[in-house]
């Protein structure tokens, strides 16, 4: 049986048209929970201790000063691991939302004592589309970036075509985490 164009190309069509959708609503979601991401970014610590720290005005106006602008979001509070091993702090990882699109994305940042990025994970992704921000070959590139890098696509990060705004809001999000540790003195 021979097959025309036309009708393989209707048949593709109509599949795309049903499975397209599905894989859309699969982009959102909640892929982690914090409490699940210091042994996830930080596997070799031994002790894992959380700190919550409230965001007043006077943390917000040094995280702007840090920044040199206000993020997105400000969050009510910042919940914060420290990851140790031995005694000695190996890393931090610090919860923190910056606005995609239309709503916020929630991300774990783990920072290295010196100051650098060591991982981050999305925990929360909630845009119909631009979920491949959760992939590690996208992710890997903030590996060692520090606040005064940029961190924004067409400068020192590859752009995902289609989730640019995703894509800004982890840059966004890797610098603020950095900022939240330096503005609460854990830090230098």
């Amino acid at each position: 049986m021979k097959l025309s164009r036309r009708r393989f190309l209707g048949g593709v069509t109509g599949a795309w048209l049903v499975a397209a959708p599905g894989r859309l609503a699969a982009q959102e979601g909640v892929f982690m929970r914090a409490e699940e991401s210091p042994r996830r970014l930080f596997p070799g610590a031994s002790e894992i201790t959380e700190r919550t720290v409230a965001s007043s005005p006077p943390l917000q106006q040094q995280i702007r000063a840090l920044l040199g602008h206000a993020p997105t979001l400000w969050e009510a509070t910042y919940r914060i691991f420290t990851a140790g091993r031995d005694g000695a702090a190996v890393g931090f990882v610090v919860v923190v939302e910056e606005i995609g699109k239309h709503r916020p994305i929630t991300y774990a940042v783990a920072i290295e004592p010196d100051g650098s990025i060591h991982d981050l994970a999305v925990l929360a992704y909630r845009e119909a589309y631009g979920g491949e921000i959760r992939e590690r070959r996208f992710l890997k590139q903030y590996a060692r970036k520090t606040l005064g890098d940029r961190m924004q696509p067409y400068g020192d990060i590859r752009n995902i075509s289609g989730a640019t705004l995703s894509v800004e809001a982890t840059g966004r999000a890797a610098r603020k985490a950095i900022a939240v540790l330096k503005a609460t003195g854990m830090l230098s």
